[in-house]
């Protein structure tokens, strides 16, 4: 399938007949042709063929950056440039989310497009009717041969054009082959979850190695329910895999294929990750009430994000349910539960139960009550657990070996899948195999398993260094640390006014940026990074610039609770000294009063579980940036007793021994 609404030589788009071009781009449109955008072709035709007169190449009309959900209004190759070019028809000023819209075009086909990398890409924002503007001074790179927006009106589109053919000097594009070479996008789990809610598919939106890798962790999913469904069977599945892996991507495209509740593979998407969820559900629900506006309907935010919430849902909604009705069994015959590693342990929720639900005689854990209200189904069930490696952070969280440790105990007819590669110390290796080999149906499948991480697309062995920095394996972590900076910005400083700057540098059109922390860095308000004061993942991830609550004002700083299963473009991790290296391990503490004291200290962390838990975090962290990350490990302070450079500086100098550039 093309990927264009129009495409055509310069030389022929320019002698053909405009209702011609209309017509092909007409019959190409999937939805209805309104007058207001039969209206706004007919002035970019128009543009263009004055615009474009005496150059030679090719054009395309509406070119999908499925990612994105978006279509470019044209794009032009002429020479060694390719034109992303975006027209505002009507509009008299150059707004700032149309320049961002159309650089993050260019950023796109820069990043995933294998016949744009290393190529020149000019981004032009065309304003009809705004005051003419010397495109000559904009001329400028943004990052590597992608240049910042040109901005134009009907009359100085020529002049853009022929400035940045002058700007840009080279060898002509083979059109052919830019056209014909692969799209292989990384979408954010934002995008991605939007991209699947309008009815894509993994296999669109990921086209690359690692989405392979998806595509048939996908696939293998489905064929077990169907197989399943089909032997009137039990099974409870792990998709296990390292961080930013995409498992999250699988469930929810599980989940989407079986949208409809008339669907007898009916699914539903859980989480307990609070912070995802509501990020998921505001997003899904903004993009609906644009997406009907654009279609000239309207609908009611509250009713939006109503509909969405029956398709990415609270964990707890479920199991509050299955207590309220503790003989029906739930309406899907699929549950999927993200982040099921950090499903509550017995005690955990037999505490939990009698405190907050009045059920003084609850027994189980979290995961075991999980699997009995599927259970109750009389033919058949299957619950998907998606298992990140190394991610459980808070006290109380079970892992995956309780999952399998409920089945032995109370579901022995259940039939379970797992991949064959659980030999990392993440997943609790030992116990998990242990706990496996007590169950008489263990089925093992290879590509349950995701083991390339797509969140950072500039490296895929970002979640390696992490475990190699965190695990003090100094020579496998200097040797990444080289590998993964040739494409992955990774940079080292002491001071936040740099780091602010690098990330500001860094980052162009809407790529996002922010600060994260440890939830135990107490120790930071000095640098006015307050982890106690509590950020809205909503508006910290979805607003933009020009709110205070975003990311991008670095003024809120969010923590591993805040941003596990979601992703930043460029990330400053803020290191206190919570976690600190002592010349061959990592020191844990935490920030707390002296008993019987008018003061507070920092007092060792020694408990083996709640190590675990900040090592965690740290990893968490380190492994949110999808482009670039810098480090902000501070100096502390001689008069100040909570912050001595002692506690900082063996960790600075670590990680600089690790070959991170200095700022």
């Amino acid at each position: 399938m093309n990927r264009y609404f129009y495409k055509s030589t310069i030389s022929h788009f320019a002698a053909a007949d405009q209702s011609a071009i209309l017509g092909q781009m007409a019959t190409v449109n999937s939805f209805d042709l309104t007058p207001q955008q039969r209206d706004a072709w007919v002035d970019q035709i128009q543009c263009l063929k004055l615009g474009l007169a005496g150059h030679d190449g090719d054009i395309y009309f509406e070119y999908s950056i499925p990612r994105m959900g978006r279509r470019v209004d044209t794009i032009v190759l002429i020479g060694p440039v390719i034109f992303v070019i975006e027209f505002k028809v009507g509009e008299k000023v150059f707004n700032a989310q149309d320049l961002d819209q159309v650089i993050d075009y260019g950023l796109d086909l820069s990043n995933f497009h294998e016949g744009s990398h290393d190529k020149f890409i000019i981004p032009v924002l065309v304003a009809t009717e705004a005051q003419d503007t010397h495109t000559s001074k904009e001329a400028v790179l943004a990052r590597g041969r992608l240049f910042k927006p040109f901005k134009a009106n009907e009359k100085t589109f020529s002049e853009a054009i022929a400035l940045g053919l002058a700007a840009a000097k080279g060898p002509a594009l083979n059109c052919l082959e830019w056209e014909q070479s692969r799209y292989k996008p990384t979408p954010t789990i934002i995008e991605a979850t939007l991209a699947l809610y309008r009815g894509h598919s993994v296999v669109e939106i990921t086209k690359n190695d690692a989405g392979d890798n998806l595509t048939t962790t996908s696939a293998s999913v489905s064929e077990i329910i169907r197989t399943t469904r089909d032997n009137g069977e039990k099974a409870v599945c792990f998709v296990t895999g390292v961080p930013g892996a995409g498992k999250t991507l699988v469930g929810l495209d599980i989940a989407t294929k079986h949208i409809n509740a008339e669907d007898e593979l009916y699914s539903v998407y859980l989480s307990g990750n609070g912070p995802l969820v509501a990020v998921l559900q505001e997003a899904l629900a903004r993009d609906k009430v644009l997406r009907t506006r654009e279609m000239g309907a309207k609908i009611r935010k509250g009713e939006a994000l109503s509909e969405v919430k029956a398709f990415v849902q609270i964990i707890h909604h479920f199991r509050d349910e299955g207590l309220h009705d503790p003989i029906n069994p739930p309406i899907e015959h699929v549950a999927i539960f993200d982040e099921a590693q950090r499903a509550w342990t017995r005690d955990m929720t037999i505490d939990f139960m009698k405190r907050k639900k009045n059920q003084p005689s609850f027994r189980m854990s979290e995961p075991e009550f999980l699997i009995s209200c599927m259970n109750r189904h009389q033919d058949w069930a299957v619950v998907v657990c998606l298992v990140g490696g190394g991610q459980e952070i808070n006290t109380g969280e079970a892992g995956i070996g309780e999952w399998i440790e409920s089945v032995n105990r109370s579901f022995p007819d259940w039939k379970i899948y797992v991949s064959d590669q659980l030999a990392e110390a993440e997943f609790g290796a030992e116990k998990t195999e242990k706990s496996l080999a007590q169950h008489s149906a263990v089925i093992r499948l290879p590509e349950l398993h995701l083991k390339t991480s797509i969140r950072s697309f500039r490296s895929e062995k970002v979640s390696s260094l992490v475990k190699h920095l965190l695990d003090v394996e100094g020579e496998l972590a200097r040797n990444m640390v080289r590998e993964v900076s040739e494409h992955y910005p990774l940079v080292l400083t002491r001071d936040i006014h740099k780091a602010k700057a690098w990330l500001r540098a860094q980052a162009h059109g809407s790529e996002r940026y922010g600060i994260v922390a440890s939830s135990k860095g107490a120790r930071l308000r000095p640098l006015a990074l307050d982890v106690k004061a509590k950020a809205s993942p909503v508006h910290w991830f979805l607003n933009g610039r020009d709110d205070v609550r975003s990311s991008f004002f670095m003024e809120d700083v969010a923590t591993e609770f805040d941003v596990q299963g979601l992703e930043l473009d460029w990330v400053c991790v803020a290191w206190d000294a919570d976690y600190r290296y002592a010349g061959n391990n990592w020191e844990t503490y935490e920030f707390r009063a002296v008993p019987n004291q008018q003061a507070m200290r920092w007092n060792r962390i020694r408990a083996v579980e709640r190590k675990s838990y900040l090592k965690n975090a740290y990893r968490v962290l380190l492994t949110r940036a999808r482009q670039g990350m810098v480090v902000l490990v501070p100096e502390g302070s001689e008069s100040d007793v909570t912050r001595k450079p002692e506690y900082y500086d063996k960790t600075y100098e670590y990680l600089a021994g690790l070959g991170m550039l200095k700022i």
